[in-house]
């Protein structure tokens, strides 16, 4: 099936679903893989959901990497031949942010507020690049207010931490890559374990080239007081004073007051 519209790969998925298919095969980017995880998963978690096999056709493909498949087409569909014929497949976790899964990260604020301008740039016609993304938080970073944090973090059984710029949640590692190198925040993360967070208190602009740089090298960021860092965590609430900005997988989904992140392990069958 070619999918003509967004929403028509998540449609197809909960068909393949509901009747039965044992595997589901993708071609696309990020933004495919994900309306299909969640067209797949529309009836909940259960037994006998048709495992997941993804060739990239994206410009970034960071979900095809982290599950260890070559960026390539060509390589990751002699992979998942070969996958095929053994019968291979790996159960990894999912994140949910509200009631839409998320198979590498998730942003509340900053990234997906570059998202969103992204995304307004493709609908005007404009092709998506690294280059362009790296212009976009540029321009965002330093046109937006960085002097009024307004996000606060929730945690059942924890004391609240208000005071947050913004929050970058992973699923797993990396969180995304700028060209053909990792970008890390929160190098902890996995597939196996809960979910990371990664929330700045403050956004001067020394600090957050730190906090880049250490990315980039794939360095956990340095700890202090302005910077929140959580590993492995099942369940939080990010809570904002004003709507803001949520992506999920590289895609601007609206604004919201409150967004509750949830870890789901072993949710998922894939073809590796």
């Amino acid at each position: 099936e070619e999918t003509s519209h967004r929403g028509h790969a998540a449609a197809l998925a909960v068909r393949a679903a509901r009747e039965g298919m044992d595997r589901v095969v993708a071609l696309g980017g990020d933004g495919t893989v994900n309306e299909v995880v969640n067209g797949l998963l529309t009836d909940g978690p259960r037994p006998g959901i048709p495992a997941l096999a993804v060739v990239p056709g994206g410009s970034t493909n960071v979900f095809v990497r982290a599950i260890g498949l070559p960026p390539h087409p060509f390589d990751a569909t002699g992979v998942i031949l070969e996958a095929l014929r053994a019968g291979r497949t790996r159960r990894i976790g999912l994140g949910l942010a509200g009631d839409r899964y998320f198979t590498f990260n998730a942003g509340f604020g900053f990234d997906a507020d570059v998202v969103r301008r992204i995304e307004r740039r493709r609908r005007a016609g404009e092709e998506t690049s690294h280059a362009r993304f790296v212009r976009a938080a540029l321009a965002q970073f330093f046109t937006s207010s960085r002097r009024h944090p307004g996000v606060t973090y929730e945690r059942p059984g924890h004391d609240p931490v208000d005071g947050i710029h913004f929050a970058l949640v992973t699923n797993t590692a990396p969180w995304t890559y700028l060209g053909d190198r990792p970008v890390q925040p929160s190098p902890e993360a996995s597939f196996e374990t809960g979910l990371d967070l990664f929330a700045p208190r403050s956004m001067r602009t020394v600090t957050t080239l730190r906090y880049l740089r250490r990315a980039l090298l794939s360095k956990p960021p340095l700890r202090h007081g302005r910077l929140l860092r959580v590993h492995d965590v099942a369940d939080f609430t990010l809570r904002a004073e004003r709507p803001t900005n949520l992506q999920v997988d590289g895609d601007w989904i609206g604004e919201r007051d409150s967004v509750r992140f949830r870890s789901v392990p072993d949710v998922l069958p894939v073809v590796v």
